[in-house]
């Protein structure tokens, strides 16, 4: 069987946007954008869940299903907050989703096992508000200048490059060591 998930980093996309949010606003002026930071990436992300939710509901993928086919899960990367302003929980707490994977940094991990007992953290269903909350959050972004595709192409582009050298290196190391 082959299982597969598909990654979405949170973090990395909220000190993009917050960054250029910050360059927008002079002295003074950041409460102007308060409410506009450390939402994009959760945001993102549950544009992309939405997505997913409405292709394995669907009839097609009903009948690869039943062929043996295996969804493809989402996998939400870079959920340690990066701005320490923000609860270290935020982004774990904001994506819990049926059928999704979250990789987090140990720190991250630590916050929410030690969250109390009574702390409840919801599970965000299918008829949730919060899908339409986060096409609205990406629409204000994007009022203001702010693509979200945009932001993406680029983080997407400063990630393959950090994975280049990285890649050659290990190409080479077996290489040298299978070659006669």
């Amino acid at each position: 069987e082959i299982h597969s998930v598909a990654s979405f980093f949170v973090s990395r996309i909220d000190t993009e946007i917050d960054a250029r949010l910050r360059s927008r606003s002079s002295d003074g002026e950041e409460h102007l954008f308060a409410d506009l930071r450390g939402r994009a990436g959760v945001a993102n992300a549950l544009v992309a869940y939405r997505l997913f939710l409405d292709r394995f509901n669907s009839q097609r993928w009903k009948t690869l299903q039943n062929g043996g086919g295996n969804i493809q899960r989402p996998l939400w990367a870079s959920t340690g907050v990066k701005d320490p302003d923000y609860s270290p929980t935020l982004y774990v707490e904001s994506l819990v989703t049926k059928d999704s994977v979250n990789t987090m940094p140990e720190a991250t991990l630590d916050a929410v096992t030690s969250l109390p007992s009574s702390h409840r953290i919801e599970r965000v269903e299918e008829s949730s508000p919060q899908f339409e909350e986060a096409r609205n959050h990406l629409r204000s972004l994007a009022e203001m200048g702010i693509e979200i595709e945009a932001v993406g192409d680029q983080l997407e582009r400063e990630g393959v490059e950090k994975f280049v050298t990285p890649w050659r290196t290990l190409h080479e190391n077996v290489a040298s060591r299978i070659a006669p």
